[in-house]
């Protein structure tokens, strides 16, 4: 069972330094689905807004609304989307067999990766990148604060007279950074978790930023806890169903499966009688 990781002064008014040329995230599958269509020669608002997904915020009226000008775009636009989405289709290729090449690298480390996986915010990609890069026990670390030292996820030094004058965290591992990041962003959206709950208390006192780079700090702290000491994770927020961790479970097996590592469930579930 891990403890409770307490705040402290410090760790309150961290800031993670930004991360240049960050690029932004791939396409959803319902933008894909609209803009394959409009290559396609699709012009009916209403027929590219009907290939949006249920769930998609936006409303019909508004995605026709926004698609209104496909009915007079230049055949030679066409031909360009249809271009940048091969692109991004072998873009999607290439991570996908990336993704497969680190998994065969690190299938004598399968049991680091499905601990860390189990973090909120992290997932079997983000587990692997991460094992990448510290080690599948963080053995290069003596402690979780050297740790979120090298990362560039810890307060800063700056002090006089006892007064920290920045919160600004060093510049750490870019790479490390870039997941932390990444991760708390999805932490914090993780519905009765812990860090959800962090982040409604101190999110409006700090606001979103320096709340992120909190969240972040005690991911890190976890990272070296579940990797140094071969814990597990334990969700401590008291809104997770037993339905939700099914949920995530499920998921990360399917993931876990599809990258080639043999998993099977702790406690299977009984075929449905017929």
């Amino acid at each position: 069972m891990l403890p409770t990781i307490r705040e402290s002064s410090q760790v309150e008014f961290i800031e993670l330094s930004p991360i240049p040329n960050q690029a932004p995230p791939l396409l959803g599958l319902s933008a894909q689905r609209m803009l394959k269509a409009l290559a396609d020669g699709e012009t009916n608002p209403a027929a590219l807004a009907a290939l949006a997904d249920r769930k998609l915020h936006a409303t019909q009226e508004q995605l026709c609304d926004a698609l209104g000008a496909c009915t007079q775009l230049n055949p030679v636009y066409r031909r360009l989307l249809a271009m940048m989405l091969e692109e991004l289709r072998l873009i999607d290729e290439q991570i996908g067999k990336l993704n497969q090449e680190m998994a065969n690298l690190l299938r004598r480390q399968q049991d680091a990766v499905e601990r860390l996986a189990e973090v909120p915010g992290l997932g079997v990609d983000s587990a692997q990148q991460i094992i990448a890069e510290v080690g599948a026990t963080a053995a290069t670390f003596p402690s979780a604060k050297q740790l979120s030292s090298w990362v560039g996820a810890c307060p800063g030094e700056e002090e006089s007279a006892g007064v920290n004058y920045s919160h600004r965290s060093p510049k750490g591992n870019r790479n490390m950074r870039r997941i932390l990041n990444q991760a708390a962003n999805a932490a914090v959206k993780a519905k009765g978790t812990i860090f959800e709950i962090v982040y409604r208390r101190m999110a409006p006192r700090l606001g979103h930023k320096q709340t992120i780079g909190v969240v972040a700090h005690r991911q890190c702290l976890l990272i070296w806890k579940v990797l140094h000491e071969g814990v597990r994770y334990e969700e401590r927020g008291p809104a997770v169903t037993k339905q939700s961790k099914q949920r995530r479970t499920a998921k990360m097996i399917r993931q876990l499966r599809s990258l080639g590592y043999r998993v099977e469930p702790s406690n299977p579930q009984p075929p449905n009688p017929t």
